[in-house]
């Protein structure tokens, strides 16, 4: 057989698998993932970090934080 070049993928998740708490410990761990955080509060001009982290669910589930709290998660 063949030997093929490897690839390689990136998989980021959907909707529906955001969770209070995400990228808390990754932040709290990750200088580089907590300044991803930063910039995304800074860019959005709301705290996005603080709606992944503490909620309320209600507004980490409305479709206008869950998209960006994914995108940001996935970079961090």
């Amino acid at each position: 057989m063949p030997l093929t070049p490897e690839r390689t993928a990136f998989v980021f998740p959907g909707q529906g698998s955001q969770a209070i708490g995400m990228g808390m410990t990754l932040a709290e761990a990750a200088p580089e993932a907590a300044r991803v955080f930063q910039l995304a509060d800074e860019i959005l001009g709301y705290p996005l970090s603080q709606v992944c982290w503490h909620g309320p669910e209600a507004d980490l589930n409305s479709t206008q934080y869950t998209q960006p709290a994914l995108l940001t998660h996935s970079i961090a």
